[in-house]
This record gives structure tokens, sequence and C-alpha cells, in this order.
């Protein structure tokens, strides 16, 4: 039973920066009767090395409309070209326009310190729209927030700062349509993403090996539980389970601070860090922002 509607905004750089990073926790929020949006800033079209920048746009769009129509999450895609998103005042603008079009309880979006720039620059504009949501004067054409929603960054393993996390969740019960969201994204998973790594003659042809490529290394799952130093071997897959895996194993503790010792053989987790530009996460709205 639902208390209260939830409605959900995760912000990626990129189609498919949302389904990696917090597909999971998306499809826990609409089991739960919320509602979930993907925005991608970006439009796709850099995402390939060998479609056209018009024919992969094209291409990737079908792809989140698969992914929408699997998990049941609202998929927008802005007209930015890859590698091309500037934090100026006319994006600033729209991202406000955006967020108080749609009201979120909470914003999910990259941090600021990361290797690719249209990642640096979203995380940039969702910084710089916080506090202007509650600004009447600024984009007085669109109501105001009353408040700065929470704001959480995706875990990602920089090091200057490194990631701290607040907010661990197990997503064994949906690996597998998460799984499936991100076999939607054909064209990263088949095809760039294994070409920039230089494993593209690995991928194979057929649907159902590609299905079990994609999460090879597989973990563990007669309850053994993998380590730090496990993390480090190779990965054929830019989404190998291990990946997948990776947060419940560096942050095993917080799961079981959060969910007892039965939570401690998690497989996979999410994680998520306090944006300090948002509002405050505590106790009493942590409960109902992470309703599981």
């Amino acid at each position: 039973m639902v208390n209260k509607k939830l409605k959900i905004l995760m912000i990626g750089a990129h189609p498919d920066d949302n389904d990696f990073r917090c597909g999971g926790i998306a499809l826990k929020y609409i089991q739960q009767g919320h509602s979930v949006r993907f925005l991608s800033v970006c439009d796709g079209s850099g995402g390939h090395h060998i479609m056209s920048p018009e024919e992969i746009r094209i291409r990737r769009r079908k792809e989140a409309d698969a992914v929408a129509a699997i998990s049941g999450i609202e998929y927008d895609i802005w007209d930015i070209p890859d590698c091309e998103v500037v934090a100026d005042i006319e994006n600033r603008k729209r991202m406000v326009r955006y967020i108080r079009e749609y009201q979120p309880d909470i914003i999910f979006t990259h941090r600021n310190n990361d290797y690719h720039a249209d990642h640096r620059n979203v995380a940039l504009l969702v910084q710089d729209a916080s506090y202007l949501l509650i600004v009447p004067n600024f984009c007085p054409d669109i109501q105001p927030l009353k408040e700065t929603p929470v704001i959480m960054y995706f875990y990602d393993k920089f090091k200057n700062p490194y990631f701290e996390p607040d907010i661990v969740i197990p997503i064994d019960d949906v690996i597998d349509t998460k799984y499936e969201m991100i076999h939607c994204n054909t064209s990263q998973v088949y095809e760039w993403l294994p070409y920039t790594n230089g494993v593209l003659n690995m991928v194979p042809k057929d649907e159902g090996e590609r299905k079990k490529w994609l999460r090879q290394p597989t973990v563990p799952k007669d309850g053994t539980l993998l380590s730090e130093k496990d993390l480090d071997i190779f990965k054929p897959s830019n989404n190998s389970e291990y990946r997948e895996a990776t947060p419940a194993v560096k942050y095993r503790q917080k799961i079981i601070e959060r969910y007892g010792e039965k939570a401690k053989g998690t497989l996979f987790a999410e994680a998520f860090q306090v944006s300090e530009y948002g509002k405050n996460l505590t106790e009493k709205n942590s409960k109902i922002l992470f309703p599981f």
C-alpha cells in the first residue's frame, strides 16, 4: 500500500546512464506504485564507431523506448548532441523549468568530478539549478518550487574526492529485470562499449548468448561473499555481474546496518551519496524517500 506517491527524477547525461546507475532502484520504486522519470540530457548521437550521429540518435531513442516499455519508466531525451553539454544560462533555465514542471520529491544525478565532460556538466547544471528552483524571479514564467528536493549522486569510482555512500539499496530482487533494461541498449553494450574496451570480437551474435555474455563474469551464487580484491578480475563485459555487485561488496556493512544480518548475503546493490546542494536527507524523510 502506497502512503505517498513519490515522483522520482533521475538525470543522466546519456541514454543508458540512468539505466546503469539507478535502474535497480527505479524498478523498486515502480513496483511500489511510484512515478519514475529518466532524463537524458544528451541525445546519444556520439555513441557509435560506425553509425552516423543521426542514425545512432534515432536508434538510441528506440532503445530508450524499449526500456520504458519493460520497466514502466517515463523516458525523456533532450536534443543536445553528445559531448556538447554546456552548463550555460540557457541550459540552466531549461533545467530549472524542467524540474519545476515535474516537481520531483527526489533527484538522482552524476557527481561533478567525472572523466566525461557531459557527466560533469549535467551535474553542474543540476547543482546550478538547485537553489534557483525556489527563486520566483528566475524563470518567472513557471511556478517555483516551495523547497529544493533531496538530491542524490550516483555511485562512481572516482577518487578526488572519493564517493561516500549515504544509502545502499539491495537490488537482488530486480537484477534480472535491470539486465533486461541494460540489454535494450544494444548499440551500447554489444557494439560501442565493447569497441571502446577492445573486446568487440568477443561479443556473441545470438541474442541469448549475448545476454549470458553481458553478465560475465557472474558472481558466486553458493553463499560465497566476494571481497574487494575479487572485483579487480578481468571484465569482458562493461556490465558484468561483478560491476553490479561492486556496491554490495564495498558497502556490505551499510547494508547490514540498514537491513540487519539477514541482508549480509546481498549480491547486488546500488549506492547513492547525498548532495549538499539539495534538501537535507534526514532519518524521517529517508524512510519516505527510500521505502524499501
